[in-house]
């Protein structure tokens, strides 16, 4: 697979996390092509580390390699490729890993996390959109992850996955937005379409979680249980809108303990973790009418098991959401403001500041479960949170 043509332009050398074909993470000198054809370079100020990128050094999630991680980001427009009139060079953005093509009928039809550019071609292959790549070393090509990459110092996207946002945001914070805060916020309001006064459940409170429980508060959510293994993130959810806690590691049956709280059972149950049984737990707590949305990702390959008569019977819905359903030319500007405007809580969610060598690091800690959202500072090596 070839690298984007630089015959008239010169590469930018960057450092870069890369995971190699034998599963091993490094921080690496590679060469950064410059932006072609509808298409930004942007300075990263802050990278999210996320379960997805776990799952890719695991192996629960195929992907070609080598490439290099990270999906979750912000930073400010360097450069910018023939054709691109929507952003300047200095403007802040937060990235977006589902940069629709805004051709395809999903994308006509406002449905731009379902791109189908981005399902056959960027997802996949590791590529943008022209099939190739701008990342390479003195070994040959490297991949993208996403269509982003942002465990680097720089990266080139193309224009639809770089989200302008206002100048006064701390863009540092912002970075989450672009996966934890679009995805969990978005599950409750364009997913769920959550109703005020609903019963609401979410099962882990990572990153996700806390913000599908952000989400559901903002929504008008009667009740608001939270559902993990770590007492300090069940603290932190009280915090941010929980009203009530199940510690799964506290009781033999987690549908039962919920629908000690709940009876009748629930309006809507995230899963935001995607393993199988809890989502055959967000499926079984479900009340008349309730919907269970399954907002993690599972490894590949993995089925779970429901009733389907009483999941008939009681007219209850089982909702597939990717990335929030989200439309993030709209959902991520409004999401920023939120913040701003003090109704959406960023900081509590960041546990940890790191630099870009610690991201083999940071992965062990959110596989332990000891971390929240981390973020990698490319300008801030030796600097900790």
């Amino acid at each position: 697979m070839p690298t984007h043509d630089t015959a008239n332009s010169r590469p930018t050398p960057i450092r870069a996390v890369v995971l190699d074909e034998d599963g091993k993470i490094a921080l690496e000198s590679v060469d950064l092509a410059p932006p072609g054809s509808g298409e930004v370079q942007v300075r990263i100020v802050a990278a999210g580390v996320c379960h997805s990128d776990l799952h890719v050094t695991t192996g629960a999630w195929q992907v070609p390699r080598p490439l290099v991680l990270g999906h979750e980001g912000s930073g400010i427009v360097t450069a910018i490729g023939e054709g691109v009139d929507e952003l300047e060079i200095g403007d802040h953005v937060v990235l977006s890993w589902v940069p629709g093509c805004g051709h395809c009928r999903t994308c006509r039809a406002g449905r731009p996390a379902q791109c189908s550019l981005v399902a056959s071609t960027v997802a996949p292959g590791g590529v943008l959109y022209d099939g190739t790549t701008r990342l390479s070393n003195a070994q040959g090509h490297i991949h993208h992850y996403l269509g982003v990459s942002s465990f680097a110092e720089e990266v080139v996207v193309p224009v639809s996955g770089a989200i302008k946002v206002r100048h006064d945001a701390p863009l540092e914070d912002m970075a989450i937005i672009g996966c934890a805060i679009a995805t969990g916020v978005g599950a409750v309001r364009n997913t769920a379409a959550v109703r005020p006064e609903s019963t609401v459940a979410v099962i882990g409170c990572g990153g996700v979680g806390l913000a599908c429980i952000q989400g559901a508060r903002l929504a008008g959510a009667a009740r608001i249980v939270a559902v993990d293994v770590v007492a300090d993130k069940l603290e932190l959810a009280i915090t941010l809108g929980a009203t009530d806690t199940v510690d799964a590691t506290a009781v033999p049956d987690v549908v039962a303990a919920l629908r000690s709280v709940e009876p009748d059972g629930y309006d809507y149950i995230f899963d935001a973790i995607g393993k199988i049984r809890t989502t055959e737990q967000a499926i079984a707590g479900l009340g008349l009418g309730g919907a269970a949305v399954i907002v993690g990702l599972p490894a590949q390959g993995e089925h779970a098991t429901f009733d389907p008569l009483a999941l008939a019977e009681a007219d209850q819905r089982i909702l597939g959401c990717n990335y929030g359903s989200s439309i993030p030319h709209r959902d991520i500007p409004e999401l920023v403001d939120e913040v701003m405007a003090g109704r959406l809580d960023l900081a509590s969610m960041i546990s940890a500041r790191r630099p870009l060598s610690e991201a083999a690091d940071a992965l062990a800690d959110l596989a332990a479960g000891q971390a929240l959202r981390q973020l990698l500072l490319p300008g801030r090596d030796g600097v900790e949170g």
